[in-house]
């Protein structure tokens, strides 16, 4: 780290010394912005504010500072303020490439684009940097989905810099949205072959070979970029993936565990060891992982339904009913864990819980054919025959021709007294022969009365 930000700095230590005693101190312009940036870099916006306040009083046309303001007031949203301080800022030194940039950035702010590009053109012609431009220009275009002009300036960038890794993923993303994926391929290669050593560039490679169903090619990829950097996690955790993706768990566990070492233990990878285990058979292993990574991300949804799944395979349906209720408590907005509920209630018999995890599905939007039956079915065994057969004409008019709906719907009727709509509908049904044994075993069950319609 650069030795002004340590946090002994002589300056910063004289400025907070001066805010304390009310006394001003005199700082020349590079202390003053210097100490800025040290505000801005922690956070500490109102003690920035407060150095560039001073620093302007003691320093009035110092160009850095101006412009370090005009950034201040754009990042604050005050973009006619800005503005205004940039023409102060162009009279004093015209040919400043920062106000190109500054006054490009107000122009994305307010999404004109095209215009904000055509001022960093502007800036090109006199920066010293051309890279930070060429970025920004590759961005402006990304907004517009113009990717091939995009790519254009990210390649320039990385002809500059080889570790410009954030254009690399930009130039990647444009190859993809253009769906240029063996230039992609071309481009990868001729880049490892000018830096062969670059464990990101073989890294994004295997992920390319994947997508073109080369895993051999993926499988070596990954293990060049783990051979470049033996320490980049990355490549670890794509291997694992490839590996579960051609059945070779245990290797897979291996490279996981191997990620785990070189970085602290995360959800993602716990839930992934743990799906090994259960692809191995090893269900208590697996119920360990699940568990695992739902401690270091109590929200990790996936990680419950695989470890409430593996439950009622196991058919421990009390278990997994408590563990269904758990995860509610962190993902009350999951749609799927709801369904679970819905299903594990319906199984164990705890028909309010079923309606009470129906109504949440119902509230959110998005029913199944085999949610609405839970809830009506639900309501039928609790003989709330006025409500099954609300939800029953609910459900119907989502799946209108599902004979088993209709037939509810039916039997809800005649239980209510309106024999005649009830027999109309089940004659009506009736005609569509494709009333199946099961929906018929199951209808008599419910209604035995219907047993005289030859279902």
């Amino acid at each position: 780290m650069n030795s002004f930000f340590q946090e002994k700095n002589p300056s910063i230590n004289k400025f907070e010394q001066m805010l304390k005693t009310n006394k001003v101190l005199f700082f020349d312009g590079i202390e003053f912005e210097n100490i800025i940036l040290h505000y801005i870099d922690h956070g500490k916006f109102n003690l920035a504010k407060k150095a560039l306040s001073i620093g302007m009083d003691q320093h009035p046309k110092n160009i850095e500072l101006m412009l370090l303001k005009s950034e201040i007031l754009l990042f604050e949203g005050a973009f006619k303020d800005a503005e205004k301080l940039l023409v102060e800022i162009e009279i004093l030194s015209p040919e400043n490439e920062e106000i190109y940039v500054q006054r490009a950035s107000i122009f994305s702010k307010k999404k004109k684009h095209k215009l904000a590009i055509a001022l960093l053109y502007k800036a090109l012609t006199v920066t010293e940097n051309p890279i930070e431009i060429n970025n920004l220009i590759g961005n402006e275009y990304l907004f517009i989905e113009n990717f091939n002009k995009a790519k254009e300036y990210f390649i320039r960038c990385l002809n500059e810099n080889h570790e410009d890794y954030q254009s690399l993923y930009n130039l990647l993303y444009c190859f993809e949205k253009l769906n240029q994926i063996n230039e992609a391929k071309i481009f990868l290669k001729e880049f490892i072959d000018s830096d062969p050593y670059n464990e990101i560039a073989w890294h994004q490679l295997g992920k390319l070979y994947i997508k073109l169903n080369e895993y051999d090619k993926a499988m070596s990829a990954f293990d060049f970029s783990i051979i470049s950097n033996e320490s980049y996690c990355s490549a670890y955790i794509e291997k694992g993936k490839l590996l579960e993706k051609v059945d070779n768990y245990q290797e897979a566990i291996k490279n996981y565990q191997i990620s785990f070492k070189l970085n602290s233990p995360n959800a993602f990878i716990s839930h992934r060891i743990g799906l090994c285990h259960m692809k191995l058979g090893n269900s208590t292993l697996a119920m360990n992982f699940f568990e695992k990574s739902i401690q270091l991300e109590p929200n990790h949804e996936q990680s419950w339904i695989d470890l409430i799944n593996l439950l009622q395979r196991n058919n421990e349906l009390l278990k997994s009913q408590l563990y269904v209720r758990r995860s509610l408590e962190v993902n009350g907005d999951s749609i799927e864990l709801w369904r679970k509920s819905a299903e594990i209630n319906f199984k164990i018999k705890f028909y309010n819980d079923v309606c009470t995890a129906c109504e949440h599905i119902d509230s959110i939007g998005n029913h199944s054919l085999k949610t609405w039956k839970f809830w009506v079915d639900s309501m039928i065994y609790l003989k709330n025959w006025d409500s099954a057969h609300k939800i029953g004409l609910r459900a119907s008019k989502s799946f209108p021709n599902n004979s088993s709906l209709l037939l509810r719907v039916a039997g809800c009727k005649i239980r209510l007294g309106k024999k005649k709509e009830g027999h109309n509908i089940i004659k009506e049904t009736i005609k569509r022969k494709n009333i199946t044994n099961q929906i018929r075993k199951k209808i008599n069950a419910f209604f035995p009365e219907l047993l005289n319609f030859n279902l």
